[in-house]
């Protein structure tokens, strides 16, 4: 393949691009050219641009790189760009040597379909989709000769967000190398007039403070930043770029009345953004996790997050605190009013907040949904207010109802439209899809918070981000005969600093003007008003033709009609969701949206026989750190409905899970039945898990082999005197002298002193032990009188973070943080499981990709969990060979 250099684009910001190009770590890399200090591996990149053009919030952004292969031989260069999560791209392409190779978006099963004929014919198929925080990862790399030139080109459209009252562009500026020609240009086109504009680099010194020129007036912002290769230098001749920062952009619009109504080509635009009304007071339940898992780092960042935002609470508002675990418990019976008194005893309150237990999700919720009633029933607060639950949980609901399917039905009656639900979902443990639909069905939204240093800053931010409501009840309402196709018109909240948009179509393209009635609940009085607009004050408005891209407005209707599509998916079910998919899917394709339902193809040059896909990633598919993989753009990726844990299932196969790249490696041990092995081994906490091999009842005649699986495992912690033998019969509990044994005929919950146990009648047993991990055992039971297969037990660790690094075990040495790069993907013995290269510790694994599965919610028949197998009882990635796990007994 020769050698290879990356050729990055990163983008961290809502709707602008950035260039970073990276140097990956590749073994056949080569130093830097001391001859020119613009070629990197044989690579120079010539020119960049990031060209942006921002026409009444909605964004049109065109990156576009320019490199030549200076070297002498082939050489790969990768076209990376990180994404707004929120944005869509419309258009990909890139140039060599004067031919244009364009991307084509097609429905995911078409592309899939070709994808998989691709590989049926021995070629090689690229993809690359990852997502950060923020960001989501567009990769794509070709080949090109020696002296030959490539040009990328990646358009992409968003729809900017108003934030705490300003519209915000981060840009992030890291290069890595020279770039001869770089330059970025943002165009800003306002018809209701800029009122103010800034942009500022964290990496400028004195010398680029004049680079970043910036100027407005009127309707018009301009910023541009065009650094000299001796500007982008860290000192004289050196070769290094001190580009390395982000380039932040903060832009509002004047306001002379609370909203704007805009008329282009048969379509309409409608922004509400009331200033200067009263803050309505607040009702807010806070709901909050305090399981097992929660312990540590997370129930530190929760006390602290809380603090902060009791002192932003208002004296005018209520509030109230409903802690879960395996019992809920409330601060307060009712919700009380924020005076000083009663703020001081709440900070007194939440530094005593401690974890314990299991996660009984439901009880909490349902409480916090009681309390609320109550206090509306009672009059305990005001008749004009906003009432809001915050609910915060890690984990996945395992005491009093866990059905999370049953959870979102008692959630949804009890609250019945009434009052406003946001779900935080805590790192990887949740189930996300749960708590978006949760949300969703009660007009709020989920937000995971990444498990970090800063996590407490995000829940803060989320709380200042609803903490200023201005109306309750918002409608804006369109002459039903006049106007069809019209996106969501109804809000149950406008806070402060945000805005509505509202996009629709005319009946009649020749229609000439459009009028409007927008009412809502103020902190005072209702608000009611009416606005009307006519075709020729639009036209007047846009007469700087250079600032409009096409039908803009038709766009920005087609873009919030998909996005709100796709959220109304994720809660719908049955036909509803059918329809609305097909809705979705037939405007993705009509106006070139890459979204979830589509994907992008881009056919490479033929000597390369290669087809790259790329797929826009979804945050149920659990957040995480970018990755570069190359596999199948359906399948190979992302697991369905993922919660990070790490699992020994069947006969028996091993699933690590890796957050970080958003996948997955699993492993077989073979071993022979009778034979103990050793789990997991804390000496910090105490912990032990170990799992006795069962065998068949004899060899398969057709596989000539005897598949083992676990029927017996023992939990222990050592320092808590507890020993817990679980068998598929019975559960044996040894906790000091005290002996406990129970079935699983029966629902069982046990709680003795550091210990918690739940059995899930003939299906499954969550056990905590201790403050550590928790463990679902699942059982796995097959006909009696089956000629070949016995009963069995599968374990899965929850919050195995809490487990010290000095764990170890099969499963236990992958508790820590775990990385890997793959490379050299290429068609395997199976056309669907292309086999690959895995840099592990440094390490050339040879690895399939496959599945697993996964049986905790379905213990009969599994989920199909996406993983990169290695071969050989995990050789090279487990800590010496697998023999040296075999243990003389289960304690």
């Amino acid at each position: 393949m020769g050698s290879h250099a990356l050729l990055c684009v990163l983008l961290l910001m809502p709707a602008f691009a950035s260039p970073d190009f990276v140097v990956p770590h590749v073994r056949s890399i080569k130093k830097r050219s001391s001859d020119n200090d613009l070629v990197v591996n044989g690579i120079e990149i010539y020119r960049m641009k990031i060209d942006s053009k921002v026409t009444s919030r909605f964004a049109h952004n065109v990156i576009t790189s320019r490199a030549i292969n200076r070297g002498d031989a082939h050489k790969e260069v990768f076209f990376d760009v990180e994404l707004p999560k929120t944005a869509f791209i419309t258009n990909f392409s890139m140039t060599i040597d004067g031919t244009t190779y364009p991307g084509n978006i097609k429905e995911k099963e078409a592309a899939k379909q070709q994808y998989e004929k691709a590989v049926s014919k021995g070629q090689t198929a690229g993809l690359v989709k990852a997502s950060g925080r923020k960001t989501e990862k567009f990769t794509v790399s070709v080949n090109i000769a020696a002296g030959s030139k490539v040009t990328f080109e990646l358009t992409y459209e968003e729809l900017l967000k108003r934030h705490f009252g300003k519209y915000e562009m981060f840009i992030k500026v890291k290069p890595k190398q020279l770039v001869k020609d770089f330059e970025i240009e943002i165009n800003i086109f306002e018809p209701q007039g800029i009122s103010e504009l800034e942009a500022e680099g964290t990496f400028i010194t004195n010398d680029l403070q004049n680079v970043i020129k910036k100027t407005f007036s009127h309707k018009k912002g301009h910023i541009s930043f065009k650094p000299t290769l001796d500007q982008q230098r860290t000192c004289e001749n050196c070769s290094q770029s001190l580009l390395d920062g982000d380039l932040i952009v903060k832009y509002d619009v004047k306001r002379t009345t609370p909203d704007n109504l805009q008329i282009v080509n048969g379509y309409f635009v409608h922004f509400f953004a009331p200033t200067n009304l009263p803050n309505l007071p607040k009702n807010i339940i806070f709901i909050i996790d305090i399981s097992g898992s929660m312990s540590g780092r997370e129930i530190e960042q929760t006390r602290e997050a809380l603090l902060k935002i009791l002192d932003d609470i208002k004296e005018d508002d209520h509030f109230n605190f409903i802690l879960f675990g395996s019992d809920v418990h409330t601060w307060k019976e009712t919700l009380i009013k924020a005076t000083p008194e009663n703020l001081d005893e709440a900070r007194k309150f939440v530094r005593t907040i401690d974890t314990e237990g299991l996660t009984n999700l439901y009880g909490g919720m349902m409480k916090g949904i009681d309390m609320l009633n109550a206090a509306h029933e009672g009059n305990l607060v005001p008749k004009r207010s906003a009432s809001i639950i915050i609910m915060l949980t890690d984990g996945q609901p395992n005491v009093g109802i866990s059905n999370t399917n049953d959870i979102q039905t008692h959630v949804k009656k009890a609250i019945e439209g009434k009052y406003t639900l946001y779900n935080l979902g805590f790192g990887y443990g949740v189930d996300y899809n749960f708590l978006e639909k949760m949300a969703l069905e009660n007009k709020g939204l989920a937000r995971r918070i990444y498990p970090d240093s800063d996590s407490a800053i995000q829940l803060q931010g989320f709380y200042d981000e609803v903490s200023n409501p201005m109306l309750v009840d918002v409608e804006l309402n369109y002459p039903e005969n006049e106007i069809a196709d019209v996106t969501k018109n109804s809000f149950k909240h406008f806070y402060d600093g945000s805005e509505i948009v509202v996009a629709g179509r005319f009946r009649d393209i020749n229609q000439n003007s459009l009028t409007v009635d927008v009412k809502g609940e103020g902190a005072n009085d209702a608000l009611s008003f009416t606005t009307q607009q006519d075709k020729e004050q639009t036209a007047k408005a846009f007469q700087e033709q250079e600032y409009i891209f096409g039908d803009f407005i038709e766009r920005l209707w087609a873009y919030l009609t998909i996005e709100q599509l796709l959220e109304k998916r994720i809660a719908a079910k049955g036909e509803e969701k059918e329809n609305l998919t097909a809705e979705a899917l037939d405007l993705s394709l009509k106006y070139n949206f890459v979204t979830p339902l589509t994907s992008m193809v881009v056919t490479k040059p033929e000597d390369e026989n290669q087809a790259a896909i790329a797929d826009k990633p979804t945050e149920g598919a659990a957040q995480s750190a970018p990755i570069v993989a190359q596999a199948s753009p359906v399948h190979y990726v992302h697991a369905p409905n993922p919660t990070w844990y790490t699992s020994v299932d069947g006969d028996p196969h091993f699933i690590i899970s890796v957050p970080q790249k958003e996948d997955a490696i699993c492993f077989n041990i073979n071993e022979n039945p009778g034979a103990v092995l050793s789990l997991i081994n804390d000496p910090v906490t105490g912990i032990t898990v170990n799992g006795e091999l069962i065998g068949d009842k004899k060899v398969n005649n057709d596989a000539k082999i005897q598949n083992t699986y676990f029927g017996k495992l023992g939990i222990a912690n050592k320092h808590l005197d507890i020993k817990v033998t679980v068998t598929p019969e019975k559960i044996t509990i040894q906790n000091g002298t005290e002996r406990t044994t129970c079935t699983w005929l029966d629902s069982v919950t046990l709680q003795q002193e550091g210990l918690t146990l739940i059995v899930n009648k003939k299906k499954s047993l969550v056990l905590s032990v201790g403050s550590g991990a928790s463990f679902v055992i699942v059982l796995h039971q097959v006909w009696k009188k089956h000629p070949l297969h016995r009963d069995f037990l599968g374990l899965y660790t929850l919050g195995s973070h809490r487990l010290s690094a000095q764990t170890h075990g099969l499963l236990g040495q992958f508790f820590h943080p775990v990385d890997f790069t793959i490379l050299e993907i290429h068609p395997g013995a199976d056309p669907k499981k292309p086999d690959a290269t895995m840099i592990f510790k440094n390490k050339e694994l040879v690895v399939t990709r496959g599945w697993q599965k996964d049986y905790r919610r379905d213990p009969e028949h599994g989920t199909d969990i996406p993983c990169w197998f290695v071969h050989n009882n995990g050789a090279g990635l487990i800590d010496g060979v697998h023999t040296d796990y075999v243990v003389p007994s289960l304690f």
